[in-house]
């Protein structure tokens, strides 16, 4: 939901910036959600309809559908429980050793799920939106090259979905595999072969981009660790000392921490590689607290993240206005000021009304696209 009203906010303050005819995608975990759908031609204004005002004539989005507990899951472990109890009773009974116990903890570890979710509705809901109005679900069938990295869980090495040997892997399943975060999605199987979160190995996996020698980057890292010290907007009750929060706070601030760490350490070394690819990164301010404390499991909030987002977005925009013009000048760019100086400016106020279309219609005003696109380019 970040980085969508990020890219909203580009989308609506970038003036020749087209997001669904960018010369290549590449999708990261949830990142992987919106770089297919850009790949495919949905606009950030359509998305926003679908996930937020939910006002698509199109797509009928259900919080749910991300949220199924992995009932399949919980009773495939569970089965393997009796048999678990009586080896380790069998080896109570007739081995010694200090090791006992700890051998029990290893051996009953088998019977926790691997996710709590399952995520098959997930693909099922990809796949729907990926095959009507002239839409694909297949990478070779799009006009832009897309990669949806994940990480093959038996090796530990990175998998680039869309690339040779990969690309007929439907779309659908390369996200659902690419977003399956551990402990929170069971791993997907993709060719005998199990697969989780493609952030695990690398934060953006930026090279893919330029070694085919873009001369322009642009980047939405969503996770920042954060500044309790100089917080503005946390929510009452909240302790500067994030321990105060217990175990998931913890955790959240160290995945962020480790995850923008080595970024930036990517980043670095591919400005000294790539000296002349221009390389822009947006990430939300590490003192928003009201961010940082967003219940995840609350697709109540996808609104108000898209908004801090877009808002986070814009002000960046402006406060880089003097560094960034020059750089998006060199590519055919400009800042839209009467855009980013508008403070009080929201994510629903450029959002146009929802076009009224059917399956025919749609594939036309496609195919009318292309043809504008294409005199605009002659």
């Amino acid at each position: 939901m970040y980085e969508l009203g990020a890219l909203r906010a580009m989308d609506e303050a970038i003036e020749g910036l087209d997001l669904t005819r960018l010369d290549c995608y590449v999708g990261v975990s949830s990142g992987a959600f919106l770089a297919a759908g850009l790949a495919n031609r949905m606009g950030t204004a359509e998305m926003c309809r679908i996930f937020i005002t939910g006002d698509s004539d199109d797509v009928q989005f259900r919080p749910e559908t991300f949220l199924r507990p992995a009932f399949f899951e919980y009773m495939r472990r569970a089965s393997n429980a009796p048999r678990l109890a009586m080896e380790w009773w069998r080896d109570m009974l007739f081995r010694r050793g200090d090791s006992r116990w700890s051998d029990a903890i290893a051996r009953f570890g088998g019977l926790v799920p691997t996710g709590l979710f399952d995520s098959t509705e997930i693909e099922r809901f990809l796949r729907e939106v990926f095959t009507r109005r002239g839409r694909s679900n297949d990478f070779r069938e799009l006009a832009a090259p897309l990669y949806v990295i994940a990480v093959e869980l038996d090796s530990g090495k990175a998998v680039r979905f869309g690339d040779e040997g990969w690309d007929d892997v439907p779309i659908s399943r390369a996200v659902q595999a690419s977003a399956a975060l551990p402990g929170l999605y069971a791993p997907v199987e993709v060719r005998g072969k199990h697969f989780v979160d493609g952030a695990l190995r690398r934060t953006m996996h930026a090279s893919l981009l330029l070694e085919r020698g873009v001369d322009l980057l642009i980047g939405i890292n969503p996770l920042v660790p954060f500044d309790s010290g100089n917080a503005v907007r946390t929510p009452g009750g909240i302790d500067q000392r994030l321990s105060e929060g217990g175990l998931p706070v913890v955790l959240s601030q160290t995945f962020r921490t480790l995850l923008q760490s080595r970024m930036q350490v990517g980043l670095a070394r591919y400005a000294q590689t790539y000296p002349d690819i221009d390389q822009l990164v947006f990430e939300p301010n590490s003192d928003d607290g009201e961010l940082f404390f967003t219940n995840v499991f609350s697709f109540a909030a996808r609104r108000r993240v898209c908004e801090l987002a877009y808002r986070n977005t814009m002000d960046d925009l402006r406060k880089r206005a003097a560094e960034l013009k020059p750089v998006l000048a060199a590519h055919g760019l400009a800042l839209r000021e009467e855009i980013i100086n508008d403070e009080t400016r929201s994510i629903l106020d450029g959002l146009p009304k929802p076009p009224r279309a059917t399956e025919t219609t749609a594939r036309l005003r496609r195919a009318l696209d292309d043809v504008e696109h294409l005199i605009g380019q002659r």
